[in-house]
């Protein structure tokens, strides 16, 4: 499968590791200028960097969580790029806080934390990211779901609310911005062979997590990043406000 992203600039938030890190080297390698973002580790993202294909590439230090940083971050982007073509959200956070273990204040904590960062920081992503594209007439956006919008999430409950609440924006703004040639795009994972799953995946319930498939596996960040990339291509707009899962038929939904 090749794609052709040539002069394309494309944003991808989370983007110093697993699925993010994995994306910017396939867009870089098929032509396209590649912006990440980072949250916390600055060597991470610059190996990303460093590692591919020469372009006008960049990386910013973003907490998404945060809007006013969000805004900022954007003043800053619009200062060497003119244009975006596609984003994708990509950045979240996972934290566990079992409903019948976990003290009220962490609970608290949690809620706080992840719909900061996986539903409102993509959020305010979309709401500018949406002014560079009505500029351009038209763009992108593509938002990284979870399978844990549906199947749920007993153990990391905030985090799959976060992820139903993105799938539902995501097909609001679809609607809100198809008159202005801009489509929004969500991919659901069920779990990926990541830094951010690592601690579940190499514990006792690692095992038991790969039957989930009739593959035997999780996925590999490479299989999502061309699911990424072939919504990010040319001639499939009017897949706009589409969900597409990727979890190797570990979880059907109607």
């Amino acid at each position: 499968m090749t794609f052709d992203f040539k002069d394309k600039d494309i944003l991808i938030t989370g983007g110093s590791g697993g699925i993010g890190s994995v994306t910017a080297r396939l867009f870089a390698e098929a032509g396209a200028n590649v912006i990440i973002t980072y949250n916390n580790n600055l060597d991470a993202a610059k190996q990303v960097i460093s590692s591919l294909k020469p372009g006008n590439h960049s990386i910013y230090q973003l907490d998404i969580a945060i809007p006013e940083v969000v805004q900022e971050f954007f003043s800053l982007y619009s200062e060497k790029y003119k244009k975006l073509d596609v984003l994708v959200n990509n950045a979240a956070i996972f934290t566990e806080h079992k409903i019948l273990e976990t003290s009220y204040e962490n609970w608290q904590k949690s809620w706080d934390d992840t719909l900061r960062a996986n539903l409102a920081g993509p959020a305010n992503m979309c709401y500018f990211a949406s002014r560079l594209m009505i500029n351009q007439n038209g763009g992108k956006i593509i938002n990284i779901s979870s399978r844990g919008a549906f199947r749920g999430e007993p153990d990391h409950p905030a985090y799959g609310a976060s992820k139903a609440g993105l799938n539902a924006m995501s097909q609001s703004l679809a609607i809100a911005l198809a008159p202005h040639n801009i489509s929004v795009h969500v991919i659901a994972p069920g779990f990926v062979e990541t830094d951010m799953a690592a601690g579940v995946l190499n514990s006792p319930a690692g095992e038991q997590i790969r039957k989930q498939s009739p593959f035997g596996r999780v996925a590999r960040p490479e299989e999502v990043a061309r699911l990424i990339a072939v919504y990010a291509s040319e001639g499939l707009e009017f897949t706009s406000a589409g969900i597409v899962d990727i979890n190797g038929a570990s979880y059907l939904r109607g």
